[in-house]
């Protein structure tokens, strides 16, 4: 780890600097990270089922406070850390988000709208600060706060457009995930073919992992009366963690996740 000095329209500040803490984004990246978004979801909905959703909140943002903490510590990118975060990310934003409405009475209609501010308000602040929104750059303390503050920011907004989807437009679950599903190619291709910035395309396709991977864990989950397959809350959840946990393993054994 190193001090810079970094020129913030004024004196120099000294800055401590780390490695790169995110993940190379790779094919495996997006499987993963859709994985943590169905397993999200569905562990949100169990947990709320077999305790006090309060309780569930509660214990909810503890396991994320200490994730993070552990995250924040270290100096480099480590695979087991860095997505048993996400996973924490996913299950409070998944919360959040279903206290908002469940809790409060706040229709997906108006909470949609309103995650999409306050990730635009997170957007602009961090970019006015930094100068960039890139993942490639998550070396200082800084903008590693910016970037957790985004992905919790993003799992908010995808839960609400999902729940928007599934059942105020009345797609259910399955329809809703192959909405979804086509959706995430636009980013991709408006990349490729119109000129989309790399990190414009990222963030539009990583917001769009919510929705989609939280549409068919639901699917798989509910009961055939609600358009599902009927496997269950728990089952799901449990099968969807155990994918995570072997791609991880594979990436904390072969390192390709490493972002050079």
């Amino acid at each position: 780890m190193t001090t810079a000095q970094l020129r913030q329209g004024g004196p120099s500040v000294p800055v401590r600097r780390t490695m790169n803490k995110v993940p190379q984004v790779t094919a495996l990246f997006w499987v993963i990270k859709v994985l943590t978004t169905g397993m999200g979801e569905t562990a949100s909905d169990f947990l709320a089922h077999v305790m006090d959703p309060m309780i569930a909140v509660a214990l909810g943002a503890v396991a994320l406070a200490i994730s993070l903490a552990v995250q924040f510590r270290l100096n480099r990118y480590v695979a087991w850390v860095y997505w048993t975060t996400v996973v924490m990310v996913s299950v409070f934003g998944t919360m959040a988000a279903d206290v908002l409405h469940v809790g409060l009475g706040v229709p997906y209609t108006e909470a949609t709208p309103a995650f999409m501010l306050v990730l635009a308000a997170i957007f602009g602040v961090w970019y006015a600060t930094e100068r960039t929104l890139s993942v490639h750059s998550i070396n200082t303390r800084r903008r590693e706060a910016f970037y957790w503050a985004t992905v919790l920011a993003t799992f908010a907004l995808g839960t609400a457009a999902g729940d928007l989807t599934a059942t105020n437009f009345h797609l259910g679950y399955l329809a809703s995930g192959l909405v979804f599903t086509a959706l995430i190619a636009v980013p991709a291709l408006a990349h490729a073919r119109l000129g989309l910035g790399a990190v414009a395309a990222f963030w539009s396709a990583y917001v769009l992992t919510r929705p989609l991977g939280a549409s068919f864990a639901d699917w798989m989950a509910v009961s055939r009366t609600r358009g599902g397959l009927d496997l269950g809350l728990g089952p799901v959840t449990a099968g969807w963690t155990l994918a995570i946990v072997a791609l991880v393993a594979y990436f904390a054994t072969t390192r390709r996740d490493i972002d050079g």
